[in-house]
Formats: C-alpha cells, structure tokens, sequence
C-alpha cells in the first residue's frame, strides 16, 4: 500500500475530486481518458495544473501528478480546468449532511441526552471543518489558474517585446529606405541629359518606392497594442481584488466556534441531563451562508481569470502572425534596397566603360593629327627609325580595347603612309618641271 501511488483531481466545474491509482509508466494520455471518462470533460478540453500553475506536460508520465515533499503525496491536488467552458457559475450547493446532523438541523430544539448529543455534535464540527476545508481546495485551485495566467501573461508580455522591437527596426529601415531612394530618383533625373537612362530601371525604382509604402502597413501594431495594454489592465485589477485573496477568516472563526462550542459539551458529565443543539446549528447555518457567499465570489473571480486567459490565448497567434509580417517586411525592404544599390553600381560601370572608350577614340584621334607631316620626312630621309605612333598611348587594361585601338592606329598609319607618298609625288613632279 506504502509503495502505491494515488493522483487526486479536483475538477473545478463540480467542485468534487476524483481519486485515481497510477500504473506503473501509465502515460497522461492514458489518465486523461479515465478522467474524461469520469468527469465528462473530453481529452481535448481537459487543462490540468498543478498549485504552482504549471500545466502538466503530455510528455511526461502520468506519475508528475504525484509529488514527493514534506506534506506528503496525499495531501497535493491536481487542478481540472474545462477549457470549453467560459464562465464558472460554480457548485453553490454545500456538502450534503449526514442524517444525525441534518436530525438537529430540521429541529435544533429537540432535547437529546448528553452522550448522544456529543455523537452529534461531533459529526456536526466534522461539517463545519469540511465546508471550511472545501473553500481552501477550491481558493487552491483559483490560486492556481492566477498563476497559470500570469506565465501566459509573462509570455505575452515576451512576445509583445519582440513584436515592437521588431516593428520599429521595420519603421527605421523604411525611413532609411524612402530617404535613400528619393535622393537616388533625384540624381537620376538630374544626369539623364547627359548621362545614362533606362526607363525599366526608373521604372523598377517607383516600383519599389509604392511597395516599400505597402510594407509600412506591416509595421502598424497599434490595435494589438491596444488590446494587450487593456487586457495587462484587466489582470493587475485581478490581482488587486479582494476576491484574489483568501476570503475564509468567516468560517475558520465559525469553526473554532463549533470546536470550542464541543468542548464544553465534552465536559460535561454524563449525567442524566438533556439539552438542545441551537447554538451548534446556527453555527452550521451561519458556515453555510458564508461558504455559499464566498464560493459565488470565488467562481465570478475565477470566471475573470479564465476569461483573460482565454483573451491571451487568443492574442497569441494574431502576434505571430503580425511577427511574421514584419519579418516578411523586412527582408523586402533590404532585398530591394540591395537591388537598387547593385543596379547603381552596374551604372557606374557602364558609365566608367564609356567613358574610357570616350577617352581611348579621342586620344587615338589626336595623336597623329597633332603630328605634321614635315616632321616624318626628315625621320624617314635620313634612314632613322621613326617612334611608332602607338607608343604615345597609354594601354588600355581591357584586351578588346586595345585590340580595337591597334586596329585604329594601323588604318591611320596606312592613311599617313599613302599622304606621304602623294606629297613625295609631288615634291617630285615639282623638281621635274
């Protein structure tokens, strides 16, 4: 029996526990499929917390209900939450009483002896001290789903962070991206009189301009904003409301009373002598009219608790979705802003390529023309070897370049040779006549 392990579930909608013996290695899985076979409540909808608010982990075996401390195993619950179930109206029916209580209760006027009447009475402080004990499990398992909805608080709260963190890096690339892509357009326009243009280009850039505008929508958070600083409003003022507290001081003093009340009724002797129960019945009705008050504020505050939690569990999603179109976003506005800066170096390199080519004609074209013709007689007269007109050029670093320029210097050299022959022609004509 010392080595046998028992889960208790205190299912929160009837306010009963239900005991279960584990098996050994038994899974949760398994365990859910008796509960829900017990409770009603199906596998899906079941949320089971322990009393530090931690849901159980399907991963784990059905034996993390049972928790070995100083209380002891029998004295931990487990926590049985519906999560179909919007609003807790709560089990505002007491304990049912026993039939000798109950004896008391239909007439507290009735003379009983004193021996029976000690019978009574004890089963009656038994009442009391259940009711009392019956509030604490449940004020346990109220306790338990505020803890359980500040981790879900906690998380949001991390993801909020990430969320905003991530919209104003968004904000700031956008700004940076429609600064840098004016002054682009600006400069463009400036130099297509005289220097390049592309209209696919041009065009491509005021495309990139109106989506970079579409992608500023990603970076608006301000109605998720809204609804987490609201819903962190809701659950502070949980968290300040005197039903987030114990509400119990009523019956744990009725209780002492009913306890106190025995023990004088203890020590009387057993003599012959009779005496009534109305003290000890009011103090039962007076447990019971407490209980159901504090229970009916116990379930409204729970009621509160589940429905923001349920609000977080909602907002959930909606943020990763609002993560992933930042992200998305983002990596848009940089691809488009690599794009525009690879096409402004492509132009620069179409711009530096004609310019060269620019600069090899002319310098091609003014060699020889600088050159008279006077001056390559005398060379060619007296038998010396004239400088070729190549070697006044600087080489060109590309190969079809310079390809092409020696191809442009031989024609012009054949051009000169041939000028020089009719002017030698000439001269000669001349010394004839």
């Amino acid at each position: 029996v010392l080595f046998l392990q028992i889960v208790h579930i205190l299912n929160m909608t009837s306010a009963k526990i239900v005991s279960f013996l584990l098996h050994p290695e038994e899974s949760l899985h398994s365990l859910q499929n008796r509960i829900e076979f017990e409770t009603g409540i199906s596998t899906g909808n079941q949320e089971l917390l322990l009393e530090t608010g931690i849901c159980l982990d399907p991963r784990k075996p059905a034996s993390q209900c049972v928790i070995d401390g100083v209380r002891g195993w029998d004295s931990y619950m487990v926590y049985l939450f519906d999560k179909s179930k919007a609003v807790y109206d709560g089990p505002f029916a007491s304990r049912s009483l026993s039939d000798c209580v109950n004896y008391i209760v239909q007439d507290s006027k009735i003379q009983l002896p004193i021996p029976q009447l000690r019978k009574v009475w004890a089963e009656a402080v038994h009442y009391v001290i259940g009711l009392k004990e019956d509030y604490s499990r449940l004020f346990q398992g109220q306790r338990a789903a505020m803890l359980s909805l500040l981790r879900y608080n906690a998380n949001l709260i991390k993801m909020k962070n990430n969320m905003v963190s991530a919209s104003q890096q968004l904000k700031a690339k956008l700004e940076f991206f429609h600064q840098s892509i004016r002054l682009d357009l600006e400069r463009y326009s400036d130099q297509m009189a005289y220097g390049i243009s592309s209209e696919k280009m041009l065009k491509a850039w005021k495309e990139m301009e109106e989506k970079a505008s579409q992608c500023a929508q990603a970076e608006d958070i301000g109605y998720l904003d809204e609804q987490i600083m609201a819903l962190h409003t809701e659950i502070v003022e949980l968290q300040k409301s005197p039903y987030a507290r114990r509400q119990g001081e009523v019956m744990e003093s009725l209780e002492q009373r009913a306890i106190d009340l025995y023990k004088q009724l203890k020590a009387r002797p057993p003599d012959h002598a009779y005496s009534d129960s109305t003290d000890m019945v009011k103090i039962i009705v007076q447990t019971v009219q407490s209980q159901d008050r504090v229970l009916k504020e116990l379930f409204g505050h729970l009621s509160k608790l589940l429905g923001c939690k349920q609000k977080i569990i909602d907002l959930l999603p909606e943020i990763e979705v609002a993560l992933n179109n930042i992200k998305e976003a983002d990596n848009s506005v940089m691809q488009m802003q690599g794009k525009r800066q690879r096409e402004i170096w492509h132009l620069l390199k179409i711009a530096c390529t004609q310019s060269s080519s620019r600069s090899l004609v002319s310098s091609s074209l003014e060699g020889p023309t600088s050159t008279p013709a006077a001056t390559w007689l005398p060379q060619s007269c007296s038998g010396n070897s004239a400088p070729h007109p190549l070697s006044s050029l600087a080489a060109p670093e590309d190969g079809e370049n310079f390809a092409d320029m020696i191809r442009e210097n031989v024609n012009y050299l054949e051009l000169f040779s041939s000028i020089l022959q009719e002017v030698r022609q000439e001269q000669n004509s001349m010394m004839v006549s």
